[in-house]
């Protein structure tokens, strides 16, 4: 999807407010000084990156590698290769290296491991710049497609409007765009409406999410895809509860944040007004098949617990990359190869990775606790 706005798929903007608790809590063991960021050229380093330093290790170094389950990363790599031959940002040769993926039994998590082993190189990924510089440690968040209830015409409980991107701001941007608050009371949203849902939290949540479906009241299911913005700074809901004092820092999550709002229901519009960026979709077909995520920044559609959002000022979108760390709220370990197929406003730094979880409830029950402390190494074509 070639949106020429910034791409919102990230799960965790709310939580930014918490960044500095959260940070703390990821703070690296000392790592011995390694070179700066390495400057060869893309077909021997793979990237060029000002944040990023990429380390040669043995596949042997990877913990977890020969336990993944590989076959059910193997459709998100092929769909990676497919964003790859239509949009290379970064100028790797990725083309022997997809090529071959004919030759792999897609069923074989062997055949998979001997593929990748063959046409690629794994390199750990560490910070290059600030007070982590070196490190290997970083923030591993979570995102996901809500399910949301709609109808096509405003009435009973089908009161939030989704709206799509104006046609007459694509032809030319308009300046000085005001807050949400004051954009949708000045009637320059009229007519723009898509759908109403009936619930306004989910709805906010949606647009931080960048994409949703929708379950209509005639049984069909429609899916929401991000369009555009305002142009006005995102600011969290965590924040504006921690200020006021609403929530703690340990609630300070989707889920407390769902919960504040059911119990304050005539403060919400105040809450959600305290954000100035508003977000446009546009309608997509929905596939059936809810393995079938979302379009990410790469183009492809993303799959649940095998793509991640990264910032590609430090990683190559499309790339694969060995993640380690563990579940929400627990030590249990995590760990498997997923791909770079997404980008978020709120994902900076070179250990720094959004995994998405998948559609539904129970994908937002995991991507609203997810704020785990992880490692990433990144695999690239010889």
């Amino acid at each position: 999807m070639n949106i020429p706005l910034d791409k919102k798929s990230y799960c965790s903007l709310f939580l930014i407010s918490c960044l500095a608790v959260i940070l703390a809590s990821c703070v690296s063991v000392p790592e011995p000084t390694v070179s700066s960021t390495r400057k060869a050229s893309p077909s021997s380093s793979g990237v060029v990156s000002p944040t990023a330093t990429f380390v040669p290790v043995a596949w042997g170094d990877l913990p977890g590698w020969q336990e993944d389950d590989l076959t059910a990363a193997w459709p998100a790599w092929q769909r990676s290769c497919q964003g790859l031959a239509r949009r290379n940002p970064s100028g790797i040769n990725w083309k022997p290296a997809c090529a071959a993926t004919s030759q792999v039994n897609a069923n074989d998590a062997q055949s998979i491991r001997r593929y990748f082993e063959r046409h690629m190189k794994v390199m750990e990924i560490r910070h290059s710049s600030g007070a982590s510089a070196g490190g290997v440690h970083g923030l591993v968040t979570g995102y996901y497609e809500p399910y949301l209830n709609g109808s096509r015409q405003k009435g009973g409980v089908y009161q939030t409007p989704i709206h799509r991107y104006p046609d007459a701001w694509r032809k030319k941007k308009p300046s000085n765009l005001p807050a949400r608050a004051e954009l949708i009371a000045s009637g320059q949203l009229n007519g723009q409406e898509i759908l109403w849902v009936d619930d306004a939290v989910a709805a906010a949540f949606m647009q931080i999410q960048g994409s949703g479906r929708v379950r209509m009241t005639d049984g069909k299911v429609i899916r929401l895809g991000f369009a555009g913005t305002n142009y006005q700074p995102f600011k969290s809901f965590a924040q504006w509860l921690l200020d006021k004092r609403e929530i703690t820092r340990a609630t300070a999550t989707m889920q407390g944040i769902q919960a504040w709002a059911k119990n304050n229901p005539r403060r919400v519009q105040e809450m959600l007004n305290a954000n100035p960026r508003y977000v446009f979709f546009r309608e997509l077909p929905a596939s059936p098949d809810v393995s079938v995520g979302p379009i990410g920044s790469l183009g492809v559609s993303l799959t649940a617990e095998r793509s991640i959002a990264v910032d590609t000022k430090a990683l190559p979108l499309g790339a694969p990359v060995f993640l380690a760390t563990t579940y929400p709220l627990s030590e249990k370990p995590l760990r498997r190869l997923v791909m770079a197929q997404d980008t978020g406003s709120a994902i900076i730094g070179a250990v720094r990775a959004d995994y998405y979880w998948g559609t539904g409830d129970q994908a937002g029950e995991s991507a609203g606790r997810m704020k785990q402390q992880g490692r990433m190494w990144i695999l690239l074509p010889h």
